[in-house]
This record gives structure tokens, sequence and C-alpha cells, in this order.
């Protein structure tokens, strides 16, 4: 497995990483020890998950995701083998899923402190090797908002923020941060910090990228590059909708759409019509769908990593070995003609 440098950190990760949410959801423990054994035992050294997860959030589930991974981490002893993501939760309206956390999840000095001492003792370790936030405090477009309406400044700013992060980093308790569903002026603000003030540097920006949403080309792309400040790229199969699992109807048992009804972001007419198209090339080139899928988003010059996330052992074997897959001209190119003809219908 190619292992790539994590942003200008000494960290190398593979560029496929281990993505948790549905463990203590979809996933049990025993479930979950398999695919992690798995995964390491296959080059995948990376593993990301965050202190709300599993998803869908709910308060009886809270921090079951990073509790299994620490029990894994314990049992196995082999948390020196590991690059270790987690992430704040960032803030949200007490009726948006996830108003259980600190009765209102902010991103101050305070709670940033306490997220992480509670996510270190979840995961059984004394360090995280990258946190992240999960998402801006500020309003922004992100999780499929493309228009920008400007609100009112009233979040806690991105400096408070930092200083916290900041000081996680001078205790010990994280080795690097970085962002999440964030734009390229978020990354931008982070890094003038940085530059200016001697704060810590963001390593990386994890944001959806899958060939139903290629926004992040927009801007973003270019900040990865030459900030290098690389992708971490989410949803890489469009919650499993690339794979062609549910087209004409299907509903396979135990999928996370067909569980639950929130998850609705790429199952509109257009992405489904994309969908139907990417299906159809990849049988032409003799690729399982969801390995052209991601091997495309793996191979992006902007991407460090690639996350994915598997519910069966089936669907895990396949999705690493999409590393070994390495698209030609011919097949990009025949990619990007039907994205032309779809362009991110699933923002």
């Amino acid at each position: 497995m190619e292992t790539r440098q994590l942003g200008i950190t000494d960290l190398k990760v593979s560029k496929i990483c281990l993505g948790t949410m549905t463990f203590g959801e979809q996933n049990s423990q025993a479930d979950a020890f398999e695919q992690l054994d798995y995964a390491l035992a296959n080059g995948v050294n990376f593993i990301d998950c965050a202190e709300m997860y599993p998803v869908p959030p709910k308060p009886e589930t809270y921090g079951q995701t990073e509790a299994i991974i620490g029990n894994w981490l314990a049992a196995r002893g082999n948390r020196e083998q590991v690059v270790l993501a987690s992430k704040v939760t960032g803030r949200s309206a007490a009726n948006s899923g996830v108003g259980h956390i600190r009765g209102g999840p902010r991103l101050s000095r305070e709670q940033v402190r306490q997220a992480c001492d509670d996510s270190l003792l979840r995961l059984k370790t004394d360090y995280i090797d990258l946190y992240q936030v999960h998402w801006p405090e500020r309003q922004a477009n992100f999780f499929g908002k493309l228009g920008y309406v400007h609100g009112d400044d009233d979040g806690i700013a991105i400096a408070e923020t930092v200083d916290a992060l900041e000081e996680l980093v001078k205790a010990g308790k994280v080795r690097h941060i970085g962002v999440s569903n964030e734009t390229p002026w978020g990354m931008m603000e982070y890094l003038k910090l940085s530059a200016a003030k001697g704060k810590p540097r963001i390593a990386s920006i994890q944001n959806p990228y899958s060939l139903l949403n290629r926004t992040f080309e927009v801007g973003a792309a270019e900040m990865a590059i030459r900030e290098k400040c690389g992708l971490l790229a989410y949803s890489p199969l469009a919650f499993g909708t690339l794979s062609g699992k549910y087209l004409h109807g299907q509903k396979p048992a135990g999928a996370r759409l067909t569980l639950f009804d929130r998850f609705q972001r790429y199952t509109g007419e257009r992405a489904v019509q994309a969908t139907e198209a990417y299906v159809q090339l990849a049988n032409e080139f003799g690729l399982d769908p969801a390995q052209m899928v991601l091997a495309f988003v793996t191979q992006q010059p902007f991407v460090t990593s690639n996350i994915i996330g598997a519910t069966t052992m089936e669907q895990l074997r396949s999705n690493i070995a999409s590393a070994d897959i390495v698209l030609d001209s011919a097949q990009l190119e025949a990619i990007e003609a039907v994205h032309s003809a779809n362009p991110n219908p699933a923002p």
C-alpha cells in the first residue's frame, strides 16, 4: 500500500484510510475488530473517527465508535502502528441531531479541550495523531450547500479554536491538526494564523469528494496542492450509491440508505442518472463500479488519502483492493465525458 506525506508533517499515511462511522451502529465491536485487523494487515495504517460517531448520531450511541477503536488498540497493543484521526463536533442547533453533545457543541477553547480529553479516554491513548474540526463554527456552505448566504458573525472566532488546538499540541495530546467540511476561505484563515502567529498548521482538509460531487476542485483543490494541505476524501462512493447497489429501486438489507431515511443527498434524479452512466462505464471497462470510482478519487493529485467505509468484509476487501487499480488516460477521458454531461449532480 502506497503511503503519502500528511501535509508538511513527518507522518506517512496510507492512500486508503479506514472510515469508522458505522462502528457501534451498523457494525458490532466484533465486526469492527475484524475490519481493523484486515485493514492493518493489508497496509492501511490510517484510521479516521469522530467524537459524534456512529452515524446517525444519537445520545445512546454517542462516542461508541471511539470506544470500540480504543478497545481494539488496547487488545492488540499496536498504537504505534496506527495513524489515528478524530474530530471535535462543530456548532449545531439543538435540533440538529447532535444537541446532546455538551448541551450543544461549540468550538470554544473550553469545549475543544473537553472534547479532546473525552476522546482520549474513549480511544485509550495518550495522543491523537490528527485532530480535526468536524465543521466550521460560522455559517458557511458545507454539507451539500452550493450557494453562500452571509450571516451574522456571531460564532466563536477561528483564532480561539486554533488557540485551543495549540494548547492540545503543546500538551502532547494532539500531534497535528486539520479541518473538515471547510471552504477555501476557511483554509486560508487557518493558514494565515499559522504563518502570522506561529500557530499549529493544518495538515489536511476532510471534505466530500466523489464522481457525484467534485465541487472540491473549484478553488479548494488548488489550495490543497499549493499549500500542501491535502484532501482526505470522504463519501467517495456517495453513501454507497456509486457502487450501483441502489439502482432500479434496490434496497439491500442492512445498507445505510435502506436503514436510514435521512440520507437522501445522493439519490436525486440527476444523481441516479449519473450513477447509471458511471456504472455502465465501469462495466464497459471490465471494472467493478465501486473500485473504478475509488481509484478515480485516490488518483487525484490533491488527495492525500481516500476514506473508505464498509459494513461487510466483502465490501472492505473490495474497497482496499481498489488501491491496486490505476485508471489509464482513455478511462479518465471517458469519466470526464460523463462528468461534463452530469456535472456535480449531488453536491
